[in-house]
This record gives C-alpha cells, sequence and structure tokens, in this order.
C-alpha cells in the first residue's frame, strides 16, 4: 500500500478507535453510581482504557512509517477492535443495567462484546508471531501460524455461539453445560497459541544478529517489566498496581514501535543495564532497611520512630556506593562492549598523564587511535596533529 493511503487509512481509524475509548469512558463515568466499572475501582479502569487508547496511536506512528511493515496494521485492527469492545461493553451496561437505553440495542451491543473480545488478544499474539519484521522467521512457521489461527477461529466461533446464547442477560452467568465446555475450550486453545507466539518470538531471538537482535532487545526489557507488573498483581490487587500494569503494557507498546522504527536501538544495553542495576539496588536496600527495623525493635528494643530514622540513614548513606559496585558488575555482564569501552579509556587515560612528552606526539596519535578503534570501532580512524 502506498505511504498517502496508508496514512489515510490510519488517519481515519486512529481517531475512530480513540473516540470509541472515550464514549466507553464518558458512559462508564455518567453511570458511576449505579454500574461499577471494575472490581479495582476507576483508577484501574481508566488505566485500561488509556492503555488501549494507545494502540491505536502505536499503529498510526508505525503505518506512517512504515506502512509495509505488518505489525502497524496489526495494531491498527487491534486498537479499532479493543475500542468497539470497549464502547459495546459499556453502552450495554449503559441501556441493560442502567436502565438509560433502548434494550434492544443494549442486547444488541452486548452480544457484540460478548463476542468480540478476542479479537483484540488474538490480532496481537500474531504480533508477536511476526515481530520485529513483519514476517515469519522462516517457513517452518507457517504451520505454527496455521494452527493459531485455526485455534483463534475456533474459539471465536464459541465465543459467537455463547454470546448468542446469553442474548437476553449478556452479563448473566452462563452457568454450566456446554458454557463450560467453551470456556475450557477458550482457555485451553488461546493458551496454546500464546506459547507459540512466546515460543516464536525466543526461538527468533536466539537466532538474531546486529540490528533485529536489538530490535528484540526492545521488546524483551519491556516485557519482563510487564511480567513483573503481572506477578505484583497476583500478590498485590490494589488500584495502584492496576495502574502500574496498565503503564507497562504502554511500555510495551511504546518498546514494539522504537523497535519497529529503529530509533537509537544502540541505547537498549544501557538501558537494560541500568534497569537492572536500579532493580537489584532497590531490592538490596529495602531488604536492609526492613532488617534494620526488625533488628532495631524486636531485638534491641529501640523505639519505632527512632529505628526508622536510623534504618533510613544508613539505607541512604549505603546507595550511592552500592549502586556504584552493582553497576559495575551488571556492566561486566549485560553491557560488555560499553564495560569494554569504559575500561580502554580509562586505561589510555592513565597511560596518557604519564607518558605526555613533546617529543612523542607521533607515539601519542598512534596509541589514541588504537585506543579509539578497541572502543569504538569505527570504519575510518584519523589524527590530525597541530605542531
Amino acid at each position: 500500500m502506498k505511504s498517502r493511503t496508508a496514512r489515510w487509512v490510519a488517519g481515519c481509524v486512529t481517531p475512530a478507535s480513540v473516540l470509541l475509548i472515550g464514549g466507553a469512558l464518558a458512559l462508564a463515568y455518567a453511570d458511576r453510581h449505579q454500574v461499577a466499572v471494575s472490581q479495582s475501582g476507576w483508577p484501574a479502569y481508566l488505566g485500561q482504557q488509556v492503555q488501549s487508547a494507545a494502540v491505536p496511536v502505536a499503529a498510526l506512528v508505525l503505518v506512517s512509517r512504515r506502512p509495509a511493515n505488518r505489525i502497524g496494521w496489526l495494531f491498527l485492527a487491534a486498537g479499532l477492535a479493543a475500542g468497539l469492545n470497549a464502547f459495546a461493553d459499556q453502552y450495554a451496561r449503559f441501556a441493560l443495567i442502567a436502565h438509560r437505553g433502548p434494550v434492544g440495542l443494549g442486547r444488541a451491543m452486548g452480544w457484540l462484546s460478548n463476542a468480540t473480545w478476542l479479537i483484540p488478544v488474538a490480532l496481537l499474539v500474531f504480533l508477536f508471531l511476526l515481530f520485529p519484521t513483519g514476517r515469519l522467521h522462516s517457513r517452518r512457521w507457517r504451520g505454527p501460524a496455521w494452527l493459531v489461527g485455526v485455534a483463534f477461529a475456533i474459539t471465536e466461533v464459541g465465543q459467537v455461539i455463547d454470546a448468542t446464547r446469553s442474548w437476553a442477560d449478556p452479563f448473566g452467568s452462563s452457568g454450566g453445560g456446554p458454557a463450560s465446555v467453551l470456556d475450557g475450550m477458550t482457555a485451553v486453545l488461546v493458551s496454546g497459541a500464546v506459547l507459540v507466539s512466546v515460543a516464536a518470538l525466543v526461538v527468533r531471538f536466539a537466532r538474531s544478529v546486529g540490528e533485529e537482535r536489538l530490535q528484540l532487545k526492545w521488546c524483551a526489557l519491556a516485557a519482563a517489566l510487564l511480567a513483573a507488573a503481572f506477578l505484583a498483581l497476583i500478590w498485590v490487587n490494589t488500584a495502584l498496581v492496576n495502574v502500574l500494569e496498565s503503564l507497562a503494557f504502554m511500555g510495551l507498546w511504546a518498546a514494539i514501535a522504537v523497535a519497529v522504527l529503529k530509533y537509537r536501538l544502540y541505547e537498549i544495553d544501557r538501558i537494560i543495564s541500568r534497569t537492572l542495576a536500579y532493580a537489584i539496588v532497590t531490592g538490596l536496600l529495602v531488604g536492609v532497611y526492613a532488617g534494620l527495623v526488625l533488628l532495631a525493635t524486636g531485638v534491641l528494643r529501640f523505639h519505632t520512630p527512632v529505628a526508622v530514622a536510623a534504618a533510613t540513614l544508613i539505607a541512604a548513606a549505603l546507595f550511592a556506593p552500592l549502586r556504584r559496585r552493582v553497576q559495575h558488575a551488571v556492566d561486566h555482564r549485560f553491557n560488555r562492549a560499553r564495560y569494554d569501552a569504559e575500561q580502554t579509556v580509562a586505561t589510555f587515560a592513565t597511560r596518557l598523564q604519564d607518558e605526555v612528552n613533546a617529543k612523542d606526539l607521533d607515539l601519542i596519535a598512534d596509541d589514541l587511535a588504537a585506543a579509539v578503534d578497541r572502543s569504538l570501532a569505527p570504519a575510518h580512524i584519523s589524527v590530525w596533529l597541530t605542531r
């Protein structure tokens, strides 16, 4: 598709998707006293809708810049499906629970919501199968891709059947019998499809080199942060953690967009090392802080405010030296290129202080060129000297 046509399509679909999500939020706010938007409350629901709106926005950027890459079009379709689903669900609640709209239209919207919730999930699963090039890794993955497509086709047919059966009461409990079988089938097939897409991503990462490896690192970093948010949500299901989960999803969409656009990919190693370092330092300091407070209050019998203040001061004093040591260790393991470059530059600087002499300019120039070549590996090096 030509770039101008692609931009026009994305420019039409993206605002429509965002407006549908905005309409869902408006209906939810209008019915806030009669309809519960989420078990975790308004902040969590707002975060979910904002991260859903980020999908078509990312699609607009990707389709406009990389119209030949299927990733942007999957984002665009997923954003539109998510917007339709959110609006249909909220309008059905507006009409059937709050009793403020036509019942027939409310039931139709309820049916649409129950029948289409799986479509954005399917599109995002295919996104991971095709990431980052927009194509399968090799012909061998055509079979697994067809299996994923068939699995989602079967589950979507099941969702349409289930939505039709619950036409009169879209938000009622389906109960046992065929509905339980459909739910079990959906869980198994969707889980299998997700595992296939994750396996494809892992295999692609293991066999990637150069620029593609950097693209996959962006996705891996964002996926790791999302996994951490999921783990936190399992143990602490609060509104704040739900909001953090939504932010992690937005980070994943942003990381995919950065990777596909190939924007400043070289910084990913530094970002990973800094993220790991600060996560390790935070964990260690939290452990030290909790241990000191327990020791002071439980064993030494200090007053709680004094123990807390002392533990805070000790943790603050440990932050800088601990961060330096942890960062050095993490760079040594996960950011080896930068670590080696810094070591080369430091060694050269030390040697330069000892050997600077007006008579040795040519020797110093050769030494400088060698240090630059080892640390940065440029295609060409030139040194100009003025005498």
